[in-house]
């Protein structure tokens, strides 16, 4: 029963993450401005980074845990960067 239950909510949560990530790839797409694509980017990696998460839950492997965090950490640098780039048109300062 428990089983059956778990497939249901990974099935659902998956369904859900993905829904979210097509979502935020046409707001990649279209955004009007910059700060929107920097928003639905965020929300593309949270999205690919939970996917793994959910996955690994199903499949018990701790592989993709691994792959999530380090998905976590070069979005979380790449958020950085480009909110910098953002505000002062340059990463690196001279």
């Amino acid at each position: 029963m428990s089983t059956l239950i778990l497939n249901a909510a990974v099935g659902f949560a998956l369904l859900c993450f993905t829904l979210g990530l097509a979502c935020a790839a046409i707001r990649l797409v279209r955004g009007p401005r910059a700060e929107d694509r920097v928003l639905a980017l965020d929300t593309i990696y949270i999205n690919g980074m939970l996917i793994l998460l959910v996955l690994g839950l199903r499949f018990e492997a701790g592989l993709y845990f691994d792959i999530a965090l380090l998905i976590a950490l070069f979005g979380f640098v790449g958020s950085a960067a480009l909110a910098k780039f953002l505000l002062r048109g340059e990463v690196i300062e001279p």
